[in-house]
């Protein structure tokens, strides 16, 4: 049976970022591919609960930065903790991510991860347009091509429906990974996904 991991972020999640490289390494190891599916968390989290992080409690919002640098440290990758563009709009970045899918997944999940890491490891701002045709010109990707397709109604409805179909499949943070209907939330999840993949 072919293996297949729905992988759905937020296109701003730093546990997305901390989780991409090492989830991508896992998937190519066990030989599944990935369905990238970014989502809008100002619709999930209304109806699951959630809260925008200027919305939380100080306690929660100061160990989340504890948690980060742990994970970060632990992990050994570039994070900054406080980003120069945090929060930030993740709309066009994730629309851009899924024109980059009309092409291949893979090509979807490489540019993912450099959304990504241009929040998190190198101070750029993902809502500017001008960032967004950079992003995907340094990924060898066709950038003026996805930017223009990525404002289509097409490219919006597939937004709107990777949402919904996160709704619905009980999906209330990311990084969540779904394998054979199996929801793993979290990038600390990754080992349970590992094992998952080799049964």
């Amino acid at each position: 049976m072919e293996k297949v991991v729905d992988y759905y972020l937020f296109a701003n999640s730093p546990y997305a970022y901390l989780g991409h490289r090492r989830f991508g390494e896992i998937a190519r190891a066990a030989g599944a591919s990935i369905r990238v599916r970014p989502v809008d968390a100002a619709q999930i989290f209304p109806v699951s609960g959630g809260l925008p992080l200027a919305k939380r409690a100080p306690q929660r919002q100061a160990y989340r930065l504890v948690e980060l640098k742990r994970w970060r440290d632990h992990l050994g990758v570039t994070l900054n903790l406080q980003p120069k563009f945090f929060p930030v709009a993740i709309e066009a970045a994730s629309r851009l991510i899924i024109s980059a899918g009309e092409t291949s997944d893979a090509a979807a999940f490489d540019l993912a991860g450099r959304v990504l890491a241009a929040v998190w490891a190198e101070e750029r701002n993902i809502a500017d347009e001008e960032t967004q045709l950079a992003i995907a010109d340094e990924a060898d990707q066709p950038g003026a091509v996805l930017l223009a397709r990525s404002k289509t109604d097409a490219i919006q409805a597939r937004y709107d429906a990777f949402t919904q179909e996160a709704i619905e499949r009980g999906v209330f943070g990311a990084p969540t990974y779904f394998y054979r209907d199996e929801p793993f939330w979290g990038q600390d999840r990754l080992d349970f996904l590992q094992r998952a993949l080799a049964r």
